[in-house]
């Protein structure tokens, strides 16, 4: 009678033991999956990639007689089809293994993309991503990818390289940045370079563990400015990418927002499109001063009237100016694959009202404004002058964001104005009838800004 009795209460602590033991067995299960599936994942992507080689690149690789390249037949297919399979069952398994683990609040992975020109406040705007702590943050990593395909033979047209730089984007955007190496030069040894632009200006990899103790006689042509670090170890940043919770990245070298719509629809990805446009004449006068050698013929155009300006540099302006309106023009169509995902800045709205834009950019984002960034934001736009250097982030934003227009000579911007007339009309930038107007504070060149601008 006394085993009869004891029986159940036996059994219910086996249960309860049992039960907290295949707790931490599914968990050790997803573990072992998430291993595995990333190694089949690898291999598949290499023997796609493998597919999808040129017949001279497997020629030269393999040192073999050049056979026919395989077609998109059903064979290559199938391995696309089974890679992205693989991503979506990791990603899925991945979520659930924090959910066990206890860390599902941290949120989905955000992927943001700032997509500007030069010389329109981006480096600045960027600043807002880089000091967030959660946020793996990279500074014009295509510079290094436009340095070499602008020297291939016979030069690239803008279509190859906007692929060129769809592809090398979205393989950072997932932390793969050996695809750099394939463009830094001199070549990485042993994933080391010291040669990484502008290194310094992602604080992700300035800091431990990617910043590595500092090697003597290495030559930092691009270093960390707080703090002294060796090399940059390209397998250190690429773990440091995926331990960070977000990926941002800036640039200035895509301009056709149509090619982001692979990105923008791939499953491994959660990507936001900010794109910040700024007065073209502004941008003008900023590039003659930044890139002064490149603008000898408009400076002395401008100054001495000497010849007419060559009829390559205005079509060159205007050319630039309808990419970025055409890029803007399709976002604010809000079609089905971009809609929610892309918010148009006009850095005078960023000027006048940083915060207020910053909380709106993180919000727009899905990501979470930290103390850190509001604090960066009050030091770095109330500064009594602008910092040193043309690349300078700290400036009394308020103040100088049209001052501009006092230096700039009216037939210089009557020739922006006239290039780029359909783009300014889009963003709201008003043109100037006379010098009188144009160097008149009183007289505001900013239309207000449009709600529709984020879609």
């Amino acid at each position: 009678m006394e085993i009869r009795c004891a029986l159940p209460q036996d059994i219910w602590e086996l249960l309860h033991c049992l039960k907290m033991r295949s707790k931490y067995a599914v968990l050790l299960v997803f573990v072992i999956s998430l291993v595995i599936i990333e190694k089949e994942n690898n291999f598949i992507s290499r023997v796609s990639d493998k597919l999808k080689q040129s017949p001279q690149a497997l020629a030269e690789a393999n040192s073999t007689e050049v056979s026919p390249a395989p077609t998109k037949n059903s064979s290559l297919a199938s391995l696309q089809e089974l890679d992205a399979a693989f991503s979506q069952l990791r990603s899925h398994l991945y979520n659930i293994t924090l959910q066990l683990a206890g860390d599902g609040d941290l949120g989905p992975r955000r992927h943001v993309l700032l997509m500007a020109t030069t010389r329109t406040g981006s480096s600045f705007v960027g600043e807002f991503f880089n000091q967030q702590g959660s946020i793996f943050y990279l500074f014009e990593p295509l510079w290094h990818v436009e340095k070499t395909v602008s020297f291939l033979p016979g030069g690239a047209s803008a279509v190859g390289s906007a692929l060129v730089y769809r592809d090398v984007l979205k393989q950072l955007l997932l932390c793969d940045l050996y695809i750099l190496e394939n463009f830094i030069s001199p070549v990485p040894e042993g994933h080391l370079t010291p040669f990484l632009f502008r290194r310094g200006s992602s604080h992700s990899l300035c800091e431990e563990p990617v910043c590595t103790p500092s090697t003597k006689k290495v030559f930092e042509k691009y270093y960390c400015k707080n703090r002294r670090c060796g090399p940059l170890n390209i397998t250190l940043a690429a773990e440091a990418c995926r331990r960070k919770q977000h990926v941002a990245l800036k640039t200035v070298r895509i301009r056709q927002l149509e090619f982001l719509q692979p990105l923008v629809e791939d499953p491994r990805l959660d990507l936001r499109i900010i794109q910040l446009v700024r007065d073209p004449r502004a941008v003008l006068a900023s590039r003659m001063v930044a890139f002064s050698g490149k603008y000898e013929t408009w400076k002395k155009w401008a100054s001495e009237g000497e010849a007419p300006l060559r009829e390559e540099e205005v079509q060159r302006l205007r050319g630039n100016c309808e990419s970025i309106r055409m890029s803007a023009e399709l976002g604010l169509r809000r079609p089905g694959w971009l809609r929610g995902r892309y918010m148009l800045v006009r850095y005078e709205d960023v000027a006048r009202a940083p915060l207020q834009k910053a909380r709106e950019m993180f919000r727009f984002a899905g990501l979470p404004l930290t103390p850190q960034v509001e604090e960066w934001i009050g030091k770095n736009t109330q500064a009594p002058r602008d910092g040193n250097g043309v690349y300078s982030t700290c400036k009394n934003s308020s103040e100088q964001f049209d001052k501009w227009r006092f230096s700039m000579p009216f037939k210089l911007a009557q020739v922006v104005q006239d290039a780029c007339a359909p783009a300014m009309q889009l963003f709201g930038y008003k043109l100037a009838s006379s010098p009188v107007a144009l160097a008149n504070r009183s007289f505001s060149l900013l239309e207000e800004a449009q709600p529709a601008w984020v879609t």
